[in-house]
């Protein structure tokens, strides 16, 4: 693959330190572009040469396969994509910009909406794309707007009336996002740090983060909880390899070691298989799965 002079692509760049499970192999071609234009640059030399391109956020809420993971990886590391600006009640952020950095900065500017997503480790892009939410909210109900890239380098601004948001899902997942604008509510900054505290301490209570992983592994199906489900079907403690189902909360999958892919993959239809066998429920994966 010839790439342009101007763009810094490597081949076989380790992935398994870039994602919150420790696991995934090498990809084929990695690249963490300076700015728009090199990402554009990058978008139209990979379409040109049918190349797939895949977006690396905080790699919170992924699993990627074992071995070579083909295609053009693109992690937007740069201050392009990390940037923060406020005006009047609206942020907007970069789409690598963390949910930690995210939420602190709203505190600081005295703006509240965003202290549900307290503790979850992901990039704001990824949370928009999948339209991240707990307690009841979700993020897709404060945006005002988002910036996009399709996959022809062009860039556009798309409003929230133009976006689908649906339970962990979002129309804008078959774009590159660049950044969004969420609005927000003025509040006193001690009242929104309570609040982030709480939320914190609720996470900590109700989830597993003694070893690496990717989050809840499964959607709750309608009206249920897959955790709930998981647990009643005895399944704490089983494990796949160092692939292991949470003894705290079901629906985590822990690498509690040298866990791989397929050992996931593995786990992940056993807890189907039983969930199905014993509920006529089918589970479906809530984590990204990069094949």
């Amino acid at each position: 693959m010839n790439w342009p002079k101007n763009l810094k692509v490597k081949a076989k760049e380790p992935l398994r330190n870039k994602t919150t499970f420790r696991i995934g192999g090498v990809a084929q071609y990695f690249s963490e572009p300076k700015n728009y234009s090199q990402l554009r640059g990058l978008v139209i030399a990979s379409k040109t040469s049918r190349l797939p391109i895949l977006i690396l956020g905080g790699g919170s809420n992924l699993l990627i396969r074992d071995g070579l993971l083909r295609g053009l990886t693109i992690k937007l590391n740069s201050i392009p994509f990390k940037r923060i600006s406020r005006k009047g009640n609206c942020i907007t952020a970069g789409s690598q910009v963390m949910l930690g950095a995210l939420i602190k900065f709203a505190n600081q500017q005295s703006l509240s909406g965003l202290e549900f997503l307290s503790g979850i480790p992901g990039s704001f892009g990824g949370a928009l794309a999948m339209n991240a939410g707990c307690w009841g909210t979700e993020l897709g109900s404060l945006v005002k707007e988002v910036e996009i890239m399709d996959y022809n380098g062009k860039i556009s601004i798309l409003k929230s009336k133009d976006i689908r948001f649906s339970y962990r899902d979002s129309s804008i997942q078959k774009y590159i996002i660049l950044s969004g604008t969420i609005r927000l509510k003025s509040r006193s900054k001690i009242k929104i740090r309570d609040k982030i505290n709480n939320y914190l301490n609720l996470r900590r209570k109700s989830q597993d983060l003694t070893y690496p992983n990717a989050g809840s592994i499964f959607r709750n199906p309608d009206k249920e909880s897959a955790g709930r489900l998981i647990d009643l079907c005895g399944l704490k403690g089983s494990h796949v390899g160092q692939a292991y189902v949470s003894s705290r909360h079901a629906n985590f999958i822990l690498n509690r070691g040298s866990a791989r892919a397929v050992d996931v993959l593995k786990l992940m239809q056993l807890v189907e298989n039983k969930v199905k066998s014993k509920y006529g429920i089918v589970l479906q994966p809530e984590i990204k799965i990069w094949r």
